[in-house]
């Protein structure tokens, strides 16, 4: 997988607002409902407060007739993004520490 280096990959919130549920008018009540979750965890996925975890994906990818692997692969890349961004952070202030 390849990361974007010059701005963090569309979260998979981000991905699940703008195709799926702005194109179908589908409101993140009735997604949760339809996923059989309550809307704080649509919500919260969609505003990038909460992760989606196997679970969720195998909920949205039944419901959205999508894979699980397409929502995982979207939270790895921020996972993986943030994860590198942070390093990077520790590194520089280490190197600045030791000056």
């Amino acid at each position: 997988m390849r990361l974007p280096t010059h701005r963090s990959p569309t979260p998979p919130g981000e991905i699940l607002l703008e195709e799926w549920l702005k194109p179908a008018k589908l409101t993140q009540l009735a997604l949760a409902k339809k996923m059989g979750v309550d809307i704080q965890l649509v919500n919260g996925i969609v505003n990038g407060r909460r992760s989606v975890t196997a679970k969720t994906a195998l909920l949205l990818a039944k419901v959205l007739k999508t894979s699980p692997e397409l929502w995982l692969n979207a939270q790895m890349a921020v996972d993986l993004w943030h994860a590198q961004a942070e390093l990077k952070d520790e590194r520089g202030t280490r190197r600045k520490s030791a000056s």
